[in-house]
């Protein structure tokens, strides 16, 4: 750079320039003393060095302010490359795991079901998606045989339902508590063959159990489901165990769907909530069915209903529309009505359960 263009040179000629002229047109006037034209003269230039030294400073703050914001800029694109990275190595395990699925090794199977529930809990924003891999896995056909009497299992049928439990528990676990802050995950098991499923004190959005084979026992107990339940046409069977059915103080928020589902073992409801429309229509209880305590707010439909064990229908509260066409139970068995509804015996041994209002 010349000299001549250097901004500290002009400076520095402008602050000369000022102090031999100020002082030199004090030192005419007879009144000013040759020291103070000398302290103005220099104060003026001083002024020009100071004004400098500010516009230097400013500029300097400028260039830091561009080189942060350069290197902000240089951070959030490495930040980037790195996340896209890391979505790159989950998409490839993801699709890994998916595949190891349908390896024909137990151990393989299992292995990548843990894969996807790691990856779920590195990365969030998978869960669902990870969920409903399981679920898909689950819906695969599967015919368990108990074994009687000196029948010995079947090998290829206990690896699998090895495999189909790990499948059940990392569903299980990757569910948010029912207090917990946080998205309520869906989950669609139509057609599925489950054996001892225990969702019992979970957060879920919304269940898909239609014509679902629930084997052993079956625990909904504490669930908060948020979005609607449909157990339509499904059955509690035996496997291992006879088939119980558990949902002891849930809370069903919409539409809860139980129509044509057969209980054959004891179903307990105590203390359960449903807060939408509820439907037992054509449902069957087999063995003793218990909904003491049950808190019912929206549509109540229990038409054809039967309950053939000992029952206990002595809800806390009833909505006012309440279907009881044809709802039947054992005239033999002990059963407990709320005082609005009464049994109208029949023929056949059956009692009808019929409603007071109105007669």
């Amino acid at each position: 750079m010349k000299l001549w263009r250097s901004p500290l040179a002009w400076t520095f000629f402008a602050s000369v320039v000022l102090l031999v002229g100020v002082g030199g047109w004090l030192l005419a006037d007879p009144a000013t003393s040759r020291s103070d034209a000398l302290k103005t003269g220099g104060l003026a230039g001083g002024a020009i060095v100071a004004l400098y030294a500010l516009w230097l400073n400013d500029r300097r703050r400028r260039v830091e302010e561009r080189r942060q914001d350069i290197e902000r800029q240089r951070h959030e694109l490495e930040s980037q490359r790195a996340e896209q990275d890391r979505e790159r190595v989950a998409d490839e395990r993801f699709a890994k795991a998916v595949e190891l699925l349908g390896h024909a090794a137990d151990q393989v199977r299992v292995g990548a079901l843990h894969a996807l529930a790691g990856l779920a809990r590195s990365r969030p924003e998978y869960t669902q998606t990870v969920l409903d891999v399981l679920c898909s896995y689950l819906r695969r056909p599967f015919l368990y045989t108990r074994p009687t009497g000196d029948d010995k299992p079947n090998p290829e049928e206990e690896r699998e339902l090895t495999v189909r439990l790990t499948a059940q528990r990392l569903i299980t676990d990757l569910l948010p508590g029912r207090d917990e802050e946080g998205p309520a995950y869906d989950l669609d098991l139509t057609s599925a063959t489950l054996e001892y499923f225990d969702l019992s004190g979970k957060l879920i959005g919304g269940l898909l159990l239609r014509y679902a084979s629930l084997r052993s026992s079956t625990n909904f107990s504490g669930c908060r489901f948020k979005r609607r339940v449909y157990l339509t046409a499904a059955g509690t069977e035996d496997g291992r165990l006879v088939g119980y059915f558990r949902c002891r103080g849930a809370v069903f928020e919409s539409h809860a769907w139980f129509s044509g589902t057969v209980f054959t073992e004891d179903a307990e409801f105590t203390e359960t909530k449903f807060a939408g429309k509820t439907t037992f229509k054509d449902a069957k209880f087999a063995k003793d069915a218990v909904f003491t305590d049950v808190v019912a707010t929206g549509e109540l439909d229990l038409r054809r209903t039967r309950f053939e064990g000992q029952t206990d229908l002595r809800f806390a509260s009833l909505p006012e529309s309440v279907s009881l066409y044809n709802t039947r139970v054992r005239a033999e068995k002990d059963v407990q009505l709320p005082a609005a509804w009464a049994q109208e015996e029949l023929r056949d041994g059956d009692s009808r359960i019929v409603s007071k209002v109105g007669k």
